[in-house]
């Protein structure tokens, strides 16, 4: 389950770093759905999730306007896996600690759940980035604002559901397989125009 929290949160940050970060320090400091390992007990600090507060609102802003879109996301690129890859270190309780032995960190594996989120966290990044110029361009853009609230909605979504429903998250990512293959599979029988016998 811890994995599909990762996942799930990491997945957000994607598309919006400060939505999980924020969601994460809440949820620590004034509930009992999350406790943070001592490790990343720093997300819960008044000053760090006051800073994320910034950040999102400034994130938000300008994730809505055509062309400032563009260059957001170039910003973010470096942003968000970092975003993904914290929340999914903290998010399946990794625990981090000052290295005084590499050797020993690398064999502990301590590294592969923020590596894990850095990966994932980049790939839906960079997909969001490729989508946005060519979604800009098609709709003299018109679609940066609908778009931007789209992902942000989604971010919410995703780490509400890796949170508190970390089964469903699992359900919907294989349901997203299934539709994908069922896709694919369809469109490989489909004869090609002109191909067929006369």
């Amino acid at each position: 389950m811890e994995l599909l929290t990762g996942f799930g949160l990491a997945t957000a940050a994607g598309l919006n770093a400060y939505i999980p970060l924020l969601a994460l320090g809440l949820l620590a400091r004034f509930t009992d759905l999350v406790a943070l390992p001592a490790g990343w007990s720093w997300l819960e600090n008044g000053w760090v999730m006051a800073i994320v507060a910034v950040l999102l609102v400034v994130e938000i802003g300008a994730d809505k306007v055509p062309a400032l879109d563009t260059v957001n996301d170039t910003v973010q690129t470096f942003i968000r896996p970092t975003a993904g890859g914290i929340v999914f270190g903290s998010g399946t309780a990794a625990q981090t600690a000052a290295v005084t032995d590499p050797g020993a960190f690398a064999q502990s594996g301590q590294w592969i759940p923020v590596v894990l989120g850095i990966i994932v966290a980049l790939v839906v990044s960079l997909t969001k980035s490729t989508v946005r110029p060519a979604a800009n361009v098609a709709t003299a853009g018109m679609a940066a604002p609908v778009l931007s609230t789209v992902e942000d909605v989604v971010s919410v979504v995703l780490v509400v559901l890796a949170i508190l429903v970390p089964v469903l998250v699992l359900a919907a990512l294989i349901a997203l397989g299934w539709a994908a293959v069922r896709l694919i599979r369809r469109r490989r029988r489909r004869p090609v125009a002109g191909s067929g016998t006369r």
